[in-house]
């Protein structure tokens, strides 16, 4: 019995001295991998142990180059059931001095309020379309290339812009007859930039603009006003598309010719109305919103009668804030359409339009 028991306990002794041995050899291996390498890299470079390199990180993406364009100049509202779409033609600076009845230091203050600076006052330059569903009608045609090569001359651009060819207009109503409203109408070879539309001015307009005897008998200061609208003018003459309007006289149904008399002998007005609403698209009475709508009396330098100038914008400021009526300024800034608000006292201030999508 002590012989069978013998082999029995020996194995087990041995199973025993085994655990223990493979428990401390696998302790003393963890030991191993976990202790703290005491090479540097040289040495591991040197010895092979070294890992491969980390991969290279990816070169950040160059930034966009800059666009450098403007937006084409457009803006459209409804006016009833009529499209209206204001067009930018450009902008031109006038200097302060060109202002009448100004106190400089007044004057001073607000362009240094608006502007920043004293040296000159930015005017926009705007044209607009009106799309009545039967007529397709330009009101005024920019300056075109007359003045600048790059300041003005945009509106055909935009027109295009707009989704309109220059051969679908029909009828061109004018405010009046200065460079920068007639330049537009034709190129400098005389061509018609719109030939299959007629033109309408105020017949007070085309008997002294259009005359080479008023001409003849203006300062020579003012020669090139004459001679730049008969130039517009004569491609039109040439073929039998122009025509003389009146006050009151409605060129097509819902444009209404409406006397603004003063800055021109005829100056002109339109009144668009449509499905019981209404804009007035009124030329040239404002030339600067930072002044002469807080300042109505401040006439300028181009006026032709500064003194029905003055009296016209402050009938017109009145009724417009009065009736709440959309106004629509060729010399606001684009799109040059807003509201005029009372301020008392003889005093008004410019109240442009949100910028809305076309419902």
């Amino acid at each position: 019995m002590q012989d069978n028991k013998m082999p029995f306990r020996q194995k087990l002794g041995a199973l025993l001295m085994m655990a223990a041995f493979g428990f401390c050899a696998n302790v003393m291996a963890q030991g191993t991998a976990v202790a703290p390498s005491t090479q540097t890299p040289a040495d591991q470079n040197a010895t092979g142990q070294q890992s491969a390199a980390a991969p290279e990180q990816p070169a950040k993406p160059q930034p966009p180059a800059m666009v450098r364009t403007q937006v084409p100049g457009y803006y459209r509202t409804m006016v009833g059931k009529f499209e209206v779409t204001a067009l930018f033609d450009g902008t031109f600076e006038f200097h302060p001095e060109l202002l009448k009845n100004a106190d400089k230091q007044e004057i001073d203050k607000v362009l240094t309020h608006h502007y920043g600076k004293l040296n000159g006052i930015q005017s926009a330059v705007n044209a607009y379309l009106i799309n009545t569903g039967d007529h397709l009608v330009l009101v005024d045609a920019g300056a075109g290339k007359l003045f600048s090569e790059d300041k003005q001359g945009h509106m055909m651009e935009n027109l295009k812009a707009a989704g309109y060819q220059p051969e679908q207009v029909d009828t061109i109503v004018m405010t009046h007859l200065h460079g920068d409203h007639t330049g537009g109408l034709s190129n400098k070879e005389g061509s018609l930039l719109f030939p299959n539309a007629t033109v309408y001015a105020n017949k007070l307009e085309n008997e002294y603009w259009l005359s080479e005897q008023v001409a003849a008998a203006a300062p020579p200061e003012k020669q090139m006003f004459f001679k730049l609208a008969r130039e517009s003018a004569v491609p039109y003459l040439s073929a039998e598309k122009w025509k003389p309007i009146e006050p009151g006289a409605e060129i097509v149904p819902g444009i209404k010719a409406v006397a603004a008399y003063g800055h021109t002998p005829g100056h002109t007005a339109f009144q668009v109305s449509s499905d019981g609403q209404q804009l007035l698209i009124w030329g040239d009475i404002v030339h600067s919103h930072a002044i002469q709508f807080n300042r109505p009396d401040i006439a300028i330098e181009y006026d032709s009668d500064s003194t029905k100038a003055v009296m016209t914008r402050k009938n017109l400021l009145k009724e417009a804030s009065d009736k709440g009526e959309l106004v629509a300024g060729m010399h606001l800034p684009f799109p040059g359409l807003g509201y005029v608000r009372n301020e008392g006292n003889g005093r008004y201030s410019w109240v442009p339009v949100e910028y809305t999508p076309i419902k």
